[in-house]
């Protein structure tokens, strides 16, 4: 899907805006209800979805410690099936981070270094920076639905 430059602004926008309705739901693995359970990748594909960035995404079962057990780039591969890499973030881009010995988490920019994910050692969604903390040194890169033009 290719839209203009406003048309982009006001879907990048509403990713923002309805990221923040799922602020403080509790993080639940393999979850996507708002209010009630989420985890960092169930909320990617609910936010673009609601706002028609992507269509219907299947992630199939997966288990909580995945990535500290197998080197295929799981979730780098979902991502990349419907993101291309950018170098710097704009507001609705994916940051996403190495933890274990892949790609496993992800999260919304809102302004870099300001993120919006499901975090799971404060147990909900949260606002935080992106550099700092359990994230600091594992950013992988960021990621983006739209194109370029």
């Amino acid at each position: 899907m290719f839209l203009s430059l406003p048309q982009q602004s006001n879907q990048r926008q509403a990713v923002i805006d309805e990221a923040m309705t799922w602020l403080r739901t509790p993080y639940h693995h393999a979850a996507r209800v708002k209010g009630a359970g989420v985890d960092c990748v169930q909320i990617l594909i609910a936010v673009y979805q609601a706002v028609g960035a992507v269509g219907e995404v299947e992630t199939g079962d997966y288990v909580s410690d995945w990535m500290l057990h197998q080197n295929e780039e799981k979730y780098l591969n979902g991502i990349m099936a419907h993101a291309h890499p950018v170098e710097v973030p704009q507001a609705g881009d994916i940051a996403l981070y190495t933890f274990g010995r892949t790609v496993s988490h992800a999260a919304i920019v809102i302004k870099w270094p300001l993120i919006i994910h499901a975090h799971r050692p404060e147990k909900m969604v949260v606002l935080g920076d992106g550099e700092k903390g359990d994230l600091a040194g594992r950013l992988h890169g960021f990621y983006s639905v739209w194109s370029d033009e």
